[in-house]
């Protein structure tokens, strides 16, 4: 799964130039120093790479959360533990399944903005299983399925079309019959936390989505007053329009 999310990368970006690498001391007065992505279900960390990478050429110090996936309890602590080891003002961003991790880990006091990308915004005793009968059900949704140990999967022949769009064909084949699963009891755990009550906080709307509907994004992103930006793109948007969500982060980065 690692290196072909690499390969994305390498597919989509390559030929690009790059200014030499910022330092943390060429950002500007009070901006947050620290970034700290959590990715969400089926795929790993490094489907944050190319927004890491734009990330730390710019002087940001980047962490990705290597989610283990077998509870919400667990990715929040990975998240946790990532936090712990942040020096200053951090911004803490969630992409899909993340957003539930960043809305029950973001009430550190080191996190100073949260930014969700395509991604879950319960309120305290939701689950995404409450939150999923409250909109439609899209194509990527009805693919979930369990396998016979409770781990969640889409459905491979559903995934390129649902998740990755706009990605190649191939590249999408691939992650499909690559994903990490998502053990299904942390579809049905509520957060009993909501930082977003109290921080700072982005969205991330993509408005090609067929995993979360960008209507119920709009939703999420109005509940809790979120300042919006919206990408034409699916749900693998973090990869794809990798530039446009990393000006989001900046722009979180930069409020006081």
């Amino acid at each position: 799964m690692r290196n072909i999310l690499v390969l994305a990368t390498t597919v989509l970006f390559a030929g690009a130039a790059f200014a030499a690498p910022a330092r943390s001391a060429d950002l500007p007065k009070g901006a947050a120093h620290n970034i700290v992505l959590v990715h969400g279900a089926f795929v790993d960390q490094t489907s944050w790479k190319p927004v890491a990478d734009i990330l730390t050429k710019k002087g940001y110090n980047v962490t990705l959360v290597e989610n283990p996936l077998t509870s919400l309890a667990a990715d929040v602590d990975a998240t946790q533990q990532a936090l712990a080891k942040q020096d200053g003002k951090t911004v803490l961003v969630g992409h899909s399944w993340g957003g539930m991790v960043i809305t029950q880990a973001g009430d550190d006091p080191k996190v100073s903005a949260l930014v969700y990308v395509s991604a879950f915004a319960p309120d305290v005793g939701e689950s995404v299983a409450i939150l999923a009968k409250n909109g439609p059900a899209t194509e990527g949704a009805k693919a979930i399925h369990p396998d016979d140990k409770g781990n969640l999967y889409i459905d491979p022949k559903v995934f390129p079309s649902a998740v990755a769009a706009d990605l190649p064909l191939k590249i999408a084949e691939t992650l499909a019959n690559s994903q990490l699963p998502l053990n299904h009891t942390a579809f049905e755990t509520p957060v009993d936390i909501a930082a977003w009550h109290d921080k700072p906080t982005f969205y991330v709307i993509t408005t090609k989505d067929k995993v979360i509907a960008p209507e119920v994004q709009e939703l999420f992103a109005a509940r809790i007053k979120a300042r919006t930006t919206e990408v034409a793109g699916s749900h693998a948007s973090l990869v794809v329009h990798a530039d446009e969500v990393a000006a989001v982060i900046e722009k979180a980065a930069l409020t006081n």
